[in-house]
């Protein structure tokens, strides 16, 4: 399986709705790719935040760069001009 095929089937794999011989093939193709492993952990430990419901404060810089660039949006799409 090449990296490509396994992120198209990435949420089934995540969701553990893949059959159960493809998961296998998924397993064997993680265990020997790094990158790939990480994609999987990464999304895991975003589903278990969302599912613990537990906030995540954001960095005070970030935070304000993120307000920074959706009024940047805002403005870019609802002013008038």
């Amino acid at each position: 399986m090449k990296c490509e095929e396994m992120l198209a089937m990435l949420n089934d794999y995540v969701d553990g709705t893949i059959d159960p011989s493809v998961c296998e093939e998924f397993e064997q193709h993680m265990a020997g790719c790094n990158p790939c492993q990480v994609v999987v952990d990464n999304i895991r430990q975003t589903i278990t935040l969302y599912k613990n419901d537990q906030p995540y404060e954001l960095p005070v810089r970030f935070k304000e760069q993120l307000h920074e660039a959706l009024r940047a949006k805002w403005q870019e799409k609802f002013s008038t001009k």
